[in-house]
């Protein structure tokens, strides 16, 4: 699992306000909701620099290589959600997903608070600011899907992955442009998963 250097006890965040995160969207540059919350992000360091509008289209892969057979309610879960690609970008195209968004880094994790809150989505969204060590150890096998953009290597997304993951959950992983062979089958076995194959950038893996 990634170290931590964090010595607080884990903090669960259910949107709540902090003086760091009282932003208002209208401050942000006018568009749909989604492109003000995450241009603001931007802004403020959350995201890398670049077009936010093809940020958004690239990371909508995740939104289209979900299931349509998902459960009613599904429970989805984002690993080092960072900014909010592509945690944000599931919430806004996703309503009937309950969704935890994992980030460490408490500053990080302020700002998904301030996204969550401006999408108006705090009653389905939970944001955990801790290592996912902690989530594991409190809701193993809890998850419908996993998704994961520049999380890890693939040894420990599949790790963590399949710990969290239910019966017949999938995960979504970003991949590099090159096609190149990441996910050995020992990798994937051990973690109780299999290869879904590949639907554009994303790698689709299964229980």
């Amino acid at each position: 699992m990634r170290p931590t250097h964090r010595t607080t006890e884990p903090t669960i965040v259910h949107g709540e306000r902090s003086s760091d995160s009282a932003v208002s969207p209208s401050a942000s540059p006018q568009g749909d909701p989604l492109t003000r919350v995450l241009s603001e992000i931007q802004r403020r360091g959350g995201i890398g620099r670049g077009p936010i509008e093809a940020a958004i289209a690239h990371v909508e892969q995740f939104v289209t290589a979900l299931p349509d057979d998902l459960p009613t309610s599904a429970r989805l879960v984002d690993l080092g959600s960072g900014g909010g690609l592509p945690g944000l970008v599931i919430i806004a195209r996703r309503p009937d997903l309950h969704v935890t968004l994992v980030e460490r880094r408490a500053k990080r994790a302020d700002l998904l608070r301030y996204g969550v809150r401006a999408l108006d989505a705090e009653r389905r969204v939970e944001v955990i600011a801790d290592d996912v060590a902690r989530l594991v150890e409190r809701a193993p096998r809890s998850f419908d899907v996993v998704t994961a953009r520049s999380f890890a290597a693939p040894e420990m997304v599949a790790n963590v992955a399949g710990a969290l993951l239910g019966t017949h959950g999938i995960v979504l992983v970003s991949e590099p442009p090159e096609r190149v062979e990441r996910w050995p089958s020992g990798v994937l076995d051990a973690a109780g998963l299999r290869d879904g194959g590949r639907l554009g950038s994303i790698r689709r893996l299964r229980r």
